[in-house]
């Protein structure tokens, strides 16, 4: 083993103290930045989308929402914004929430907001989708 190993380079106090990278705030920030290029490109679809059924009856509305192709971007879109916000919102509360019980009641609130959310959402395009 190396003199240089990373246990003997780091402070003993910040050992003692349990302080240092949590190894996860990458693979937030990635995730954050993978869901934000999806939804804009999605985001353009969807507004599209809901252009062309200006002045269209319920039934092409649903029918349009029923096209297969139409149904899985919707629910790419629903899946990735849901997503994304909780993600974002999860940063907002880590900044700027300093009590710890309320940060984490703040956190469950969001992950259990944005999941049922989520997939009430889904649910109603695969619901139109299959012509219930």
């Amino acid at each position: 083993m190396s003199i240089f190993s990373q246990k003997q380079l780091r402070n003993p106090l910040k050992t003692a103290r349990g302080l240092g990278s949590a190894k996860d705030g990458t693979h937030h920030f990635v995730v954050q930045r993978v869901t934000a290029i999806a939804l804009i490109f999605l985001c353009l679809y969807v507004v599209g989308l809901v252009i062309s059924w200006i002045g269209g009856d319920y039934a092409s509305v649903r029918a349009s929402v029923a096209h297969p192709c139409n149904a899985v971007l919707l629910v790419a879109f629903l899946v990735a914004m849901f997503w994304h916000a909780k993600l974002g919102l999860q940063v907002v509360i880590e900044d700027y929430v300093h009590s710890p019980g309320l940060a984490v009641a703040s956190q469950i609130a969001v992950v259990f907001v944005c999941v049922l959310a989520a997939l009430a959402s889904v649910l109603a395009v695969i619901r139109i989708a299959l012509g219930a």
